[in-house]
């Protein structure tokens, strides 16, 4: 066999595969420069492409956003029962258990406000509905009040209103929406009570989760500045609520005490749901209840009156400071600045969820910013 090597075709007759001419090569010219990135046409592309993405992501989560609202209720509900979670978990319980538990404890007591407390608020709704064209009635035997209402006829309106059967029809655009605003409200509750359970049950593996994101020379830090925060998220949540029963139990107790009972329980709900709602919550519900205690009797409106005034200075400055000990450390016109525009941005769920994040956000400005701060 001979050692030969073999000849290339393309070098036999001086083309490439294609049957171009090697020679033609030289005609395609010399590479000019790389494109400049800087380049005003590349900048305005860019920036505009950056634009739409931020344009498209701010649509989806505009979409999106009460499914948002219902997972951040959630988390928070999670948070504030998480405390009672580790009560248990400090007597033995494991986790799983621990939550088993607390969600037994929750939906006991659901159970019994439904069946005990339910019918009972819903009777005397109806009452003080039917007994209130009566207490205008009586308004209007008031000299100043009767010449009010010569001009405005005011009085005369809110009985139509109040003695109209299509009451929750007009709020709620027909009897249709009524079944539709209630079919939406279960289902809105069923998906939060179904996402709280899993953010309660599998909260140390979240939290583990995204403390895994922070670079490992920081991560310790990372995860105790993020405990702390929860910590006071569920501090709050459930200090809250204590507040609120505190509020909902001695109103019951005093207009059982001042012979209105028969308004107790209903009186007493509205004030526990509305103390919840920081700053402006207590004071409605406290109107409220005297406005209808004035309707029955002066006496007993004055006594009404009497009793929150001080009740308000007690919760104030005795009750909250003691239940809130340990969750919040926020100033108070920072509350007050975190309520208003919580409130403005997603009404009363954000007035709700404004403190404990306000509280969050200080937290985090404390230990990082100011502190950065401090060293430079």
């Amino acid at each position: 066999m001979s050692d030969a090597p073999v000849p290339d075709p393309d070098e036999s007759d001086g083309t490439d595969n294609a049957g171009i001419p090697r020679a033609a090569e030289a005609d395609l010219g010399t590479p000019g420069p790389r494109f400049d990135r800087r380049a005003p046409y590349l900048a305005g592309f860019l920036a505009a492409l950056g634009g739409l993405t931020a344009l498209g992501l701010g649509w989806i989560l505009w979409s999106i956003a009460s499914v948002l609202i219902e997972i951040l209720v959630a988390f928070f509900i999670a948070a504030g029962l998480d405390p009672s979670v580790r009560f248990f978990e400090r007597r033995g319980l494991r986790r799983p258990w621990a939550v088993t538990v607390v969600i037994i404890l929750v939906l006991a007591a659901l159970a019994l406000f439904f069946v005990a407390f339910v019918p009972v608020i819903t009777e005397q709704v109806t009452r003080i509905g039917t007994n209130a064209p009566t207490w205008l009635d009586n308004l209007e035997s008031n000299k100043r009040i009767q010449s009010l209402e010569d001009d405005y006829h005011i009085i005369e309106k809110v009985k139509e209103y109040i003695t109209d059967g299509d009451f929750a029809s007009s709020v709620f655009g027909g009897a249709l929406g009524v079944g539709l605003a209630v079919l939406g409200a279960l289902v809105n509750a069923f998906v939060v009570f179904v996402l709280t359970l899993y953010f309660l049950a599998g909260l140390d593996v979240t939290k583990k989760a995204f403390y895994q994101l922070a670079p490992a020379s920081r991560r310790d830090r990372v995860s105790k500045l993020g405990d702390q925060v929860i910590r006071g998220i569920g501090g709050y949540v459930s200090g809250a609520f204590i507040v609120a029963l505190c509020a909902g139990v001695s109103t019951a107790v005093f207009l059982f005490v001042v012979g209105m009972g028969e308004y107790a329980v209903a009186l007493a709900f509205v004030v526990f749901l509305l103390d919840v709602i920081p700053m402006i919550g207590a004071t409605i519900g406290a109107a409220i209840v005297c406005a209808i205690a004035f309707a029955t009797d002066v006496k007993t409106g004055l006594f009404c009156v009497i009793f929150y005034v001080i009740y308000q200075q007690l919760e104030n400055y005795v009750i909250y400071p003691r239940v809130m000990s340990r969750s919040v450390d926020i100033p108070g016109s920072l509350t007050v600045i975190a309520a208003l525009i919580g409130a403005s941005l997603l009404g009363v769920v954000g007035a709700l969820l404004a403190i404990p994040t306000a509280a969050a956000l200080l937290l985090i400005t404390r230990e990082v910013f100011v502190r950065q701060q401090d060293l430079s």
